[in-house]
């Protein structure tokens, strides 16, 4: 896709950068947004990855998938919103569930299952605005 190693090497680095940036000055909400597209990237990712057999990189976008929901629903007010936490708690589990049996059962389409439930929230979270 990118050519010779130091463009892809630079392209990397100035995607970084434009990340930390959005990063270094975005709201709470916006925070979460992020979460929710890396999160959603990281999905997306996966079946490529998985299709081409490129073990790694599959391991890598499912780890970080994992992660960002561990942080998901760690950020979860329980005692502002309990019945929305535990729904949502609920989705995220699910979502992982769904994620660690894709990689047990040698199945990507149950990541195209957790993909979509995310995409839901996701959608739900940008319409708050």
């Amino acid at each position: 896709m990118y050519g010779k190693p130091a463009n892809r090497a630079a392209d990397q680095s100035y995607r970084w950068i434009a990340f930390t940036s959005r990063v270094a000055s975005a709201s709470p909400h916006e925070l979460v947004s992020i979460l929710f597209d890396e999160l959603l990237l990281a999905l997306e990712a996966m079946p490529i990855a998985h299709r081409a057999r490129m073990h790694a990189q599959y391991a890598a976008r499912q780890s970080r998938a994992l992660t960002i929901l561990h942080s998901l629903d760690s950020s979860l007010d329980f005692e502002a919103a309990p019945e929305l936490a535990n729904s949502l708690a609920a989705i995220y589990r699910e979502a992982r569930r769904l994620i660690m049996q894709a990689s047990r059962d040698n199945n990507p389409a149950l990541i195209h299952d957790a993909r979509a439930m995310i995409a839901e929230i996701a959608d739900a979270w940008q319409a708050i605005k």
